[in-house]
């Protein structure tokens, strides 16, 4: 029976309803705009704390007087970071809820992100950047929030319409680059927290708990509340749809844990989505490092030069690049429920990579920056394409009992790749 028919029956007969159903009956409306809002602005706190690593290393090995080891290591760091976060958050956010997962990484992000501006010397900076990323690594939370409250006819579409916020990001951090360098490092570390502040405050207005997740730990009320709340958000009358007859049906409960994962029931998805997402990494931030490598030519001698100042970045080519990100973004969103989310994947990741390389290549023979922006332009927008759907596929493969574990842990594989990619120029370099 649908959701509809069991809303209007005027029985007194109790009514059991599932979970997807009665989020499906709430539909979309201004409830999901505010979880977006807040969710999504972690995406751009994410963004701009990779973007901000490009410029921030250069600026601090000048002025420092850093080694090039040095450098690396303060990058690594962050994504060291991340992958212990992602691993503590996903367990976190599955034992413990959500909505404190949510907060605690918001919160993590802020008060270090902000506390950066505040180092003295490469040990604090490097600590503090630690701590960032592993405030970094629980990023996952929200957009599995933003997931959980959305109808599953609009799940694929919707669920992509937070990536703006990541593409917001990666235009925003060129920006307060391009406006605060000069000044002060400082300045600019403070401006890129920002975001994450923001929604860690909306998040504490605007976003519940998950009713999902609620439901799978057995707390049923609190769970029918909230729903009712979203209900009268969307401007729909909750005694109708969730009157006193209504029950909400049991979501089944298993163990969550890391080890689960490798379990008979998810080890064939959990290896493939692993390897999906180290090479995702690879390709997306490879592409956004080989921009910096083929157009900063000038920062990066600067950099090594040690001569005091702020290296000059090539703040157009970065910012065009960036811009890429829109147009795949766009692409995507028109394209993943015809193609289906593997085909899409496939053919992002198989272009964006040749382009990739293509672009590696032609950097070694040619000056033409005509050619080399418009590969790297292409390149980044396929990349984000593949990246968009592996987000909302990871989302959509594990259930609720596990979906944070597993998404965290497909993240933290990431966060690996984003690793290796600085060990593959620096090797690359050397020869």
């Amino acid at each position: 029976m649908v959701y509809g028919a069991i809303m209007n029956n005027e029985s007194n007969e109790k009514t059991v309803v599932s979970i997807d159903d009665a989020i499906e009956a709430i539909g979309m409306g201004p409830f999901q705009r505010r979880v977006l809002w807040a969710a999504g602005l972690c995406f751009t706190a994410d963004a701009t704390e990779v973007m901000l690593l490009s410029f921030l290393s250069l600026t601090l090995q000048s002025e420092w007087g850093l080694t090039d080891m040095q450098t690396a290591t303060m990058t690594a760091c962050v994504f060291a970071g991340s992958i212990v976060g992602t691993l503590f958050f996903g367990f976190y956010g599955d034992h413990y809820g959500r909505r404190p997962a949510f907060l605690l990484a918001c919160a993590l992000i802020s008060l270090f992100g902000l506390a950066t501006a505040f180092a003295t010397g490469y040990p604090s900076l490097v600590g503090v950047r630690f701590m960032v990323g592993f405030g970094v690594g629980g990023l996952v939370v929200p957009f599995d929030v933003f997931a959980e409250f959305l109808p599953t006819s609009h799940r694929g579409v919707k669920l992509l319409a937070i990536e703006y916020f990541w593409t917001a990001g990666s235009l925003m951090t060129p920006l307060f680059a391009y406006l605060t360098l000069e000044t002060s490092w400082r300045i600019f570390v403070v401006l890129c927290a920002m975001p994450c502040l923001i929604s860690g405050i909306m998040g504490i207005c605007l976003v519940p708990e998950s009713p999902r997740w609620l439901l799978s730990m057995g707390r049923h009320e609190e769970a029918k509340e909230i729903l009712r709340s979203a209900a009268s958000a969307n401007g729909i009358d909750p005694d109708s749809l969730f009157h006193a007859n209504v029950t909400l049906k049991d979501e089944q409960v298993e163990s969550s844990n890391f080890l689960d994962l490798l379990s008979s029931k998810w080890k064939r998805s959990t290896l493939f989505l692993w390897g999906t997402w180290i090479g995702y990494a690879v390709g997306y931030y490879g592409t956004i490092l080989a921009v910096t490598r083929i157009f900063d030519e000038d920062a990066m001698n600067d950099a090594q030069n040690d001569n005091g100042g702020t290296p000059h970045f090539n703040y157009q080519a970065i910012f065009i690049s960036a811009s890429a990100e829109i147009l795949g973004l766009i692409v995507v969103i028109r394209t993943i429920d015809s193609l289906g989310r593997v085909p899409s994947q496939v053919m992002s990741y198989l272009f964006g990579g040749t382009l990739l390389f293509t672009l590696s290549i032609l950097s070694t023979v040619t000056s033409n920056s005509a050619i080399l922006m418009a590969l790297s332009f292409f390149a980044r927008a396929f990349e984000m394409m593949g990246s968009c759907v592996t987000w909302v596929s990871t989302a959509e493969i594990y259930t609720t009992e596990v979906r944070t574990t597993g998404h965290a842990s497909a993240n933290a594989m990431g966060r690996t790749g984003h690793s290796s990619v600085h060990i593959l120029l620096e090797e690359a370099c050397l020869w």
